[in-house]
């Protein structure tokens, strides 16, 4: 493999490595966060969630590559669209709705970051702040701190096209490309910066490309296709562990949404543009992938289909009606005591 590969594997490449209860799990991640997704929705326009940031269309790519991680012992630091990757490495439902209704039991920050700041300290998962691309640069120094201990985890971050046009994105990867640090860095490419398209971001066609520049092999793979982001974040994985260092992937994916609930991508983005986008459903795809190979029938689909619509209620239910933060713990974690 060279330093900079285009990759799209087949769906059926991967079947015989993986199980079909593994396959079944990543097809019920996947559409565990397009319910969710679909439901902070509707609480926004509802008037009860205050902001959302979608993760439909990039769910192949983050259940993907989440799989391609061990839990508990690999740093995962998402960014705002990583709802399907902090479910796979562990978070709840419910966890996921404390944050949206900003209850005091929100266990990324208590109710005090806006929804989407995903983080979780016994799963390893590192927030990021709301300046996007803070998250690349911790990623780089957690990978340092890994290997000067004698660890072997893999710290994985991810993150848009439009930020890897950021500062913090050039300057992590030249630290973890200098020194060999076991860094897996994601960029989910839906082609837009909120209204601003790639080719108005960078001359180069693909984010992949960067990645030789700092001497790290840059892969760009279909995110639309679950086992293919898969294979190649594995591989990427097995080359952080036995010390050969980090890796730039570019999962080009497809933004179903608007940017985020205060956005009109109506606005910027081409009819003809808007109503292809479900021509290119990565849940879509995988359920016909999965029902093509026997591996799932209608029986089965409705099933999951039931119990996921039950927790995501279950979850909305007890959020909504958990307590607020104390008034008097206001200023915790912001002065010294």
């Amino acid at each position: 493999m060279t330093l900079s590969d285009h990759i799209s594997y087949a769906l059926v490449d991967e079947q015989d490595e993986l199980s079909s209860d593994t396959l079944r799990e990543m097809y019920r991640y996947m559409l565990l966060a397009r319910a969710l997704d679909e439901r902070m929705w509707l609480l926004n326009r509802a008037g009860k969630a205050p902001f959302v940031i979608s993760c439909q269309g990039h769910e192949a790519a983050q259940v993907g590559a989440a799989f391609a991680l061990q839990r508990g012992k690999d740093f995962t630091l998402p960014y705002y669209r990583g709802l399907a990757t902090v479910l796979v490495m562990g978070m709840t439902p419910l966890e996921v709705m404390l944050g949206v209704f900003a209850r005091a039991a929100d266990p990324s920050s208590g109710g005090r970051q806006m929804p989407a700041h995903y983080g979780s300290r016994r799963l390893k998962i590192v927030t990021q702040s709301s300046p996007v691309g803070t998250q690349i640069a911790h990623a780089a120094g957690i990978g340092l701190a890994e290997k000067i201990r004698g660890g072997d985890a893999v710290a994985w971050t991810s993150f848009g096209e439009g930020t890897s046009s950021q500062g913090d994105f050039h300057e992590a990867l030249n630290l973890a490309a200098v020194h060999n640090l076991p860094v897996i860095f994601q960029c989910e490419n839906n082609e837009y910066a909120i209204s601003v398209p790639q080719r108005m971001q960078m001359a180069v066609t693909s984010v992949a490309d960067r990645g030789p520049a700092y001497g790290m092999p840059g892969i760009s793979v279909d995110g639309t296709d679950v086992l293919a982001t898969y294979e190649v974040t594995r591989r990427a994985v097995e080359r952080a562990r036995r010390g050969d260092g980090p890796t730039l992937i570019e999962a080009r994916v497809v933004r179903m949404t608007a940017h985020s609930s205060d956005d009109n991508d109506r606005t910027y983005r081409p009819s003809s543009e808007l109503q292809a986008l479900k021509q290119h459903d990565p849940v879509a795809r995988f359920r016909g992938y999965l029902r093509e190979h026997g591996i799932l029938d209608e029986v089965q689909e409705r099933e999951l289909r039931e119990q996921i619509g039950h927790a995501v209620n279950e979850a909305t239910e007890q959020a909504e009606r958990a307590p607020m933060a104390d008034p008097e713990t206001l200023l915790e974690h912001v002065f010294a005591g």
